[in-house]
């Protein structure tokens, strides 16, 4: 087997330099920050600072639950969240002094926490939230009056920062929403505007799609007549999505091309605007009628626009739709236009949280493996902090839930950045409190500024909002009587140990990407003849938007998959291999779909529909033949000779007269030939080398 292109030098380097750019609204920092300070500033003023540090731990601790999304989701998350951590607290505080009942319950608490990655990252945070409160408390047992005063501070602490951050939506009731799409109609305009694109890349606009559909249609959707106008505005995105993927594949008059499409991206972009501030897209109306005016003089004086002529008069149509309801859904809006009622894609629904979790309960699943590996892990950290009696010795048991993940990966950056950040937060703290005065109101000061460093950076770097954090939880314990300087020499060797005692427990019962790997891509395929056999069934367009949707989850999946498998060591370079070329060229498969879609009105007027649907059955059939190949780890079968049928089925179509339509269904039927027949070759060449399942080479 060749050796794994693997590098934990590389690794740690990616991990320390890969800054991303930070994606935190200033107003978001500024509400967060907010909710942490002022109850510690009145605390201070009334002399009440108890209370004002129980308010601003709660709000610090979740934080993070205020992530975007329609404000009945957000509302629900922060309040899951401040529950979840007042619980945990209110177990901590109860029997905090008892070491058996706490391995109890951070054993149990370990569990249900590592378990809820299965309903994704912001849930996930609220399992993590409520193991660190549950360790952090348990440090101060006290009695049930004191324990019940200081689980209901940490609630009013989660529930003021929900208040902050739903303080608006009377006033800005679709901002979401709103917000959302206007992202997507920025990226259509940038769309627009580009020239030439890779076919090994993914679709663009994927992501955005996929988050906006989650937004407008998902299970706490808003409600109310304006919810309507965003619908069909999501409609008019992807429909606007395909005319420019077919735009680009016919081949036409360059200049004439060129010119449309810069003036499609300037009415694209004016209604993103309105969008992003509510207003009327009175500029888009006007860049929309001389676009209109230019398009009826080029169209008429030039030759050779037949085939782009149907595309340029169906996108000014579909723009002047995406005008009108962008009017409509303003922060004037009011509908003057009904449509059918929208609902998520069925690869975007969520099923049964019962159904999800008992499909879990097994150890094949990675869910199951990470709560495990978080209850052992916590109750471990917990025992030997109490054992070796560790000053300020729930920061072990604290780190190790925040820095074991279900991958290897996550688990390596968030130990290593923990650590380097967890020391450089020791050297800023120190050199910030040596310099400012030693008053509680400059300490306040300072505590906010770190504050809201760590809130905007957190997803820029991590190490970087660690530093912060450290200050910030340091300065925040100094108003309860801990040396600033015990506390952060205390932290970094709690911290060391506690990222030592994460990664060793994943090395132990590793999950290993490349064992989930293969699936992705299998899922990935199967979702592309999904799609494709969708495309032939007759007037069914929620349909195809359904597979056309399954289709770019499951790529984004096996795209992380493939990102996970790359950071693991002792991975198999054939079997990355395989799945770097499987990807890509699932990629061309994808973008030849979506351009045949867009082209299938073009094709309508050919008389041979039936041999056209039978063809792109075939190829849809044999996709999920090289799927099931792939799954069951051998060559694939005989395939059909789709070379033969599609030369059979281009010269049937020449015999109908119609040039155009025929030169472009020779076109994307050669492409989609072509595109299977390079998947075949990956799979038959690549497939019999990929690691075999079973147990797996460790990290050593």
């Amino acid at each position: 087997m060749p050796p794994s292109d693997y590098s934990l030098r590389t690794h740690a380097i990616e991990s320390l330099t890969g800054i991303k750019r930070p994606d935190v609204p200033l107003r978001v920092v500024l509400r967060n920050t907010a909710a942490v300070i002022l109850p510690l500033g009145i605390g201070l003023l009334t002399g009440h600072p108890q209370i004002g540090l129980g308010v601003g731990a709660g709000a610090l601790n979740t934080m993070f639950s205020d992530q975007p999304g329609p404000y009945r989701q957000r509302l629900r998350q922060l309040l899951l969240a401040a529950l979840a951590a007042a619980l945990a607290s209110l177990v901590g505080f109860l029997i905090g002094g008892q070491l058996l009942p706490m391995l109890a319950a951070t054993t149990t608490c370990g569990f249900l926490g590592g378990l809820l990655v299965v309903f994704g990252t912001d849930t996930a945070r609220v399992g993590m939230t409520s193991m660190i409160l549950l360790v952090v408390t348990a440090s101060t047992p006290t009695s049930l009056s004191g324990a019940l005063d200081g689980a209901a501070l940490i609630f009013c602490g989660g529930l003021l920062l929900a208040a902050f951050s739903l303080a608006g939506w009377p006033l800005q009731r679709y901002w979401p929403e709103r917000h959302a799409l206007a992202v997507v109609y920025k990226g259509l305009a940038a769309l627009a505007r580009q020239r030439t694109h890779d076919d090994t890349d993914a679709p663009a606009m994927s992501e955005a799609m996929t988050t906006l559909q989650q937004t407008l249609l998902g299970r706490h959707r808003a409600q109310g007549r304006a919810m309507e106008a965003f619908g069909v505005l999501l409609e008019l995105a992807e429909r606007i999505r395909l005319e420019l993927t077919a735009m680009a594949e016919l081949h036409a008059d360059p200049a004439i091309h060129a010119m449309f499409r810069d003036d499609a991206a300037g009415v694209l972009a004016a209604i993103a605007d309105a969008l992003e501030h509510g207003d009327s897209p009175e500029q888009a109306g006007r860049m929309l009628q001389a676009l209109r005016a230019s398009e009826q003089a080029v169209l008429d004086g030039s030759a050779g626009t037949d085939g782009l002529a149907a595309h340029i008069h169906a996108m000014t149509g579909q723009l002047a739709a995406a005008v009108r309801n962008a009017d409509w859904a303003g922060s004037r809006g009011e509908l003057r236009a009904s449509t059918a009622e929208t609902a998520l894609p069925q690869s975007l629904r969520s099923g049964s949280a019962w159904a999800t979790l008992r499909a879990s309960i097994t150890p094949r699943s990675v869910a199951f493996r990470h709560a495990v590996r978080t209850a052992v892990c916590l109750s471990t950290a917990l025992w030997l902090s109490r054992v070796l009696q560790l000053p300020h010795g729930y920061w072990l048991p604290m780190t190790a839930a925040i820095v074991l993940r279900p991958d290897f990966a996550a688990t390596f950056n968030f130990g290593l950045l923990r650590v380097l950040g967890t020391v450089l937060g020791l050297v800023l703290t120190t050199v910030l409190l040596h310099i400012t005065p030693n008053e509680p109101w400059a300490h306040l000061a300072l505590m906010t500024v770190l504050c809201m460093g760590f809130r905007y950076l957190a997803t820029a770097h991590y190490g970087f909002a660690v530093a912060a954090l450290t200050g910030t939880v340091v300065i925040l314990l100094s108003f309860e009587g801990v040396n600033p300087g015990t506390a952060v020499v205390d932290r970094v060797i709690n911290t060391g140990l506690g990222c030592g005692m994460a990664l060793l427990a994943y090395v132990a019962w590793p999950t290993w990407e490349r064992t989930h790997a293969r699936e992705a891509l299998v899922r990935m395929l199967e979702a592309y003849a999904g799609y494709l056999h969708a495309l032939v069934l007759p007037a069914r367009v929620h349909a195809r938007r359904d597979s056309r949707t399954a289709a770019r989850t499951a790529r984004t999946n096996a795209q992380a998959s493939i990102e996970r498998m790359r950071s693991e060591p002792a991975t198999p370079a054939a079997l990355l291999a395989l799945a770097r070329a499987l990807f890509a060229n699932g990629n061309r498969l994808a973008r030849s779909a979506m351009t045949l879609e867009a082209l299938l009105d073009d094709l309508a007027a050919l008389p041979v529909q039936d041999e056209i649907r039978h063809f792109i059955n075939t190829v849809a059939d044999t996709v999920q033949q090289l799927a099931t190949a792939l799954r069951e780890r051998r060559a694939p079968d005989p395939l059909p000779d789709l070379r033969g049928l599609q030369r059979a089925l281009v010269a049937s179509a020449h015999r109908s007269g119609d040039r155009s339509a025929t030169e472009l269904l020779e076109r994307i039927s050669d492409r989609l030939v072509d595109n299977v027949d390079t998947l075949a070759h990956v799979i038959q060449r690549k497939g019999p080398y990929a690691a075999p399942p079973g147990p797996q080479p460790s990290p050593a």
